[in-house]
């Protein structure tokens, strides 16, 4: 089998007639796509070849699903995962290395190798362990700050659960300073949404840590 590729030339000469104009009655799905089409032939390609007359659909497609979590406000991605279970306990409960990925607002670059750990202390009930990914993974599909994720995490975790008692560990690696700007492949940003008791407690948020270190 033979693969035949494309002759692709590149600098092309920015053809302003080929731009398509926007009309405010279209649907947003059409808009999108010629904001991509218009995109791609400012930055010098040609969005009419053959490997890229699809690609205004797909990066449609793709932003629906990345950021579907803009579709939802807090209150009903809690409404969503407010599934829990009466409980006469105050041990600590905690879900760790939670993978996931995030778009940062600033670039619309990619937060990569997320890894998201969120302990609380019950008040009288537990949230299902799955609900918990599915808050992350919601919050994460958002033009997000890495600051942000572990608040609005924390927040819709404390709508369901009614405890101030919340912490949220984050870990991940940011494209926007790994592949462009200052480039430094490797390094990792790690923050921390302390609520309630584990601001003030050091031996609870050691023992936060070490069994998410373990």
């Amino acid at each position: 089998m033979i693969l035949i590729m494309e002759d692709i030339a590149y600098r092309l000469p920015f053809d302003r007639t080929k731009l398509k104009e926007i009309d405010t009655l279209e649907s947003k799905e059409e808009i999108v796509e010629k904001c991509v089409y218009n995109i791609l032939l400012c930055i010098g390609a040609d969005p009419d070849r053959p490997g890229l007359a699809k690609t205004p659909n797909r990066v449609r497609r793709m932003y629906e699903e990345i950021y579907e979590g803009m579709n939802y406000t807090n209150e009903e991605i809690a409404e969503m995962n407010n599934t829990c279970f009466d409980v006469d306990t105050k041990d600590l409960v905690v879900v760790d290395n939670i993978p996931a990925f995030s778009t940062c607002e600033h670039h619309t670059a990619t937060m990569t190798n997320l890894k998201i750990s969120v302990g609380y202390i019950p008040n009288g009930k537990v949230i299902g362990l799955s609900k918990i990914a599915r808050i992350a993974d919601m919050v994460c599909k958002r033009l997000q700050l890495q600051e942000r994720i572990g608040a609005e995490i924390a927040d819709i975790l404390q709508m369901i659960v009614d405890t101030d008692d919340i912490i949220v560990v984050i870990e991940g690696e940011h494209t926007c300073m790994t592949m462009r700007g200052i480039k430094k492949p490797g390094t990792v940003t790690r923050t921390a949404t302390l609520r309630g008791i584990f601001n003030g407690d050091h031996d609870l948020r050691q023992e936060f840590y070490s069994l998410i270190q373990k």
